[in-house]
């Protein structure tokens, strides 16, 4: 090859890789889609819509959610994970992807390999809630009828493998009892039956249940932690009820294609953390029962290094409990 061809290719190699410098210092220059793994009216969803609206004003750019709902969650963390590298397809990932990676005996994607863990965003915990005709108002009260009805009674969940349904086999299996288990696509159609009294209880994320368990359409059994969720006071914690033997709460990140540019990623953390400390955006989170998380959990090399823990707590429960998901 000539003198000048090979000249040619380098110019073209370096325009390139300035080309593409250029583009990733620039991003975004379009709008972002945001998957989040679950139906629209879920817990997931309306953080995934709070953080949403402030990141793109911080962006500059129309951040848009986009619903994808199925095998709790999995559906559409895989999709992303399948996206191309380039930071406008991201997913808001949660807890149920650490328990997919064991709860399925073919996950539809490997966490730690398929997608990059960007920032960490929110915890919420988990409620114990009922349908409002419920025979119980207190733990020991809802134990005792489940212990004695259960061949007869029905849980809900946003999906088989979801956080929810997890913690209600977990809490099934604790307290000795085996209820149906009827799974949904997402905590808003969930809710909608166990408010329809359709299904007779659900644990479900504190976003799902607040203006519910205010405007009393559903009944309130217990948050399933040590102390009260500051957005349900009223609310008696499962600990203070005298069961200690489950703690469940959900943590929120965003999560982009595996081989997304370093700028990029720094570039998404960077925003979402500065949406993250809008006051208004903290007020929404509470309300919608979420908890921004402390700021020195807030770094990607944070998350990266609480992924695969995560996975690894999540999965032991699971392998002992021997549940398993095709």
């Amino acid at each position: 090859m000539r003198l000048g061809g090979l000249f040619a290719l380098a110019l073209s190699a370096l325009l390139s890789l300035i080309g593409a410098a250029t583009a990733q210092g620039n991003w975004p220059t379009r709008p972002v889609t945001v998957v989040v793994g679950f139906a629209a009216g879920g817990g997931t969803d309306v953080l995934g819509r709070i953080v949403g609206r402030k990141l793109s004003e911080v962006l500059g750019q129309q951040v848009v959610i986009e619903n994808v709902g199925g095998a709790g969650g999995m559906v559409g963390s895989a999709r992303v994970a399948k996206s191309p590298p380039d930071g406008y397809t991201i997913v808001l990932g949660s807890r149920a992807d650490a328990i997919n990676q064991t709860l399925y005996k073919k996950p539809l994607y490997n966490l730690l390999e398929d997608l990059v863990p960007v920032v960490l965003i929110a915890d919420q915990p988990t409620i114990l809630i009922t349908r409002n005709e419920f025979p119980a108002s207190t733990m020991p009260e809802f134990i005792a009828h489940v212990k004695k009805n259960q061949a007869t009674m029905q849980f809900a969940s946003a999906g088989a493998g979801s956080t929810g349904h997890l913690d209600c086999a977990l809490f099934n299996a604790a307290i000795g009892v085996k209820v149906t288990h009827v799974p949904y696509r997402g905590g808003g159609p969930a809710m909608q039956d166990i408010v329809g009294g359709r299904v007779d209880y659900i644990c479900t994320l504190t976003g799902s249940a607040v203006p519910l368990v205010e405007g009393k359409t559903v009944k309130a059994i217990a948050v399933l932690t040590k102390d009260r969720a500051p957005m349900l006071p009223n609310v008696k914690s499962s600990h203070e009820q005298g069961f200690t033997d489950l703690e469940a709460s959900t943590w929120f990140g965003f999560f982009a294609p595996k081989g997304t540019p370093e700028p990029v990623v720094k570039r998404l953390r960077d925003a979402t953390v500065t949406a993250m400390e809008d006051k208004e955006v903290q007020k929404q989170m509470m309300a919608g029962g979420a908890m921004v998380v402390a700021p020195e959990r807030r770094s990607t090399e944070y998350f990266k290094a609480y992924v695969p823990k995560e996975i690894e707590k999540n999965g032991a429960p699971i392998r002992a409990a021997g549940l398993a998901m095709e």
